[in-house]
């Protein structure tokens, strides 16, 4: 797979981009990420790519012609024309069945904003969809650029150790992640949970689901409904619910 990050900022993009597991990943080769100055495609002889919103207003907007340039010659050097997002706070909410969705992509890129926006003719005439990482505002968009692109890279084949690796993480697995623990076995006072020393499978299993369906309960219990659930799920939320019952009128 192929991404393509748009950007003001390339050099910044490729400090994230060149470390840990991405990093690692790229030189491997199990996925290509280039990113791509659209400052490079200005007429300006000082390189503008901004201007004032006609009707005024606060602030600048991101002129079209650079941008629709860089993608353009993105799409010659492809010969093909790759899936475009604009990270935005108006597009849709990112998550973890949207990054699979990409991840099953031949080619995606990645459009980062600045200032205002960008004129709304590019949202019109070159963009496939807008993304947001949720409801707060961010200088430009090359942060949430580069968390999609770690988030799609990371379930491309090969870059993990194993599938599993992320089918069991929170949100991932629909549910939030058990919690875990690491030597030593005693630490400030408090022991790791004996059924995770004893080497019982099984036990194991049934602890880190029935650990994991009672956090999603408490933190994010909204995932529930549509999380896929086995009829012991069912039944030991049920309980849980009554436990809860019987504690709240305890107090």
């Amino acid at each position: 797979m192929r991404i393509d990050l748009l950007t003001l900022f390339p050099t910044m993009c490729e400090a994230v981009l060149g470390e840990s597991i991405i990093g690692r990943a790229r030189k491997a080769g199990y996925v290509t990420i280039e990113c791509h100055d659209i400052r490079a495609f200005s007429k300006d002889k000082h390189r503008h790519v901004d201007d004032y919103p006609y009707g005024g207003g606060v602030g600048m907007i991101m002129q079209p012609g650079p941008i629709f340039d860089c993608f353009a010659d993105l799409c010659g050097h492809l010969r093909a024309r790759p899936h475009l997002v604009y990270l935005t706070p108006q597009g849709k909410r990112f998550n973890q069945q949207t990054a699979l969705r990409f991840s099953q992509l031949d080619n995606l890129c990645l459009l980062c904003g600045h200032y205002e926006g960008v004129d709304e003719r590019v949202l019109t005439e070159i963009v496939d969809e807008e993304i947001s990482l949720g409801d707060f505002v961010l200088t430009g968009g090359e942060l949430p650029a580069l968390c999609v692109a770690d988030a799609v890279a990371r379930l491309l084949p090969g870059v993990l150790a194993g599938e599993e690796s992320w089918r069991e993480e929170s949100i991932a697995s629909g549910l939030l992640e058990y919690p875990q623990y690491t030597r030593p076995p005693v630490y400030h006072g408090k022991a790791v949970p004996e059924v995770l020393l004893g080497g019982h499978h099984a036990h194991i299993m049934d602890f880190r689901r029935e650990a994991a369906l009672t956090r999603t309960v408490s933190r994010r219990p909204d995932l529930l409904e549509t999380a896929e659930l086995t009829k012991k799920d069912q039944i030991f939320l049920r309980a849980l619910s009554e436990k809860q019952k019987r504690a709240t009128a305890g107090t």
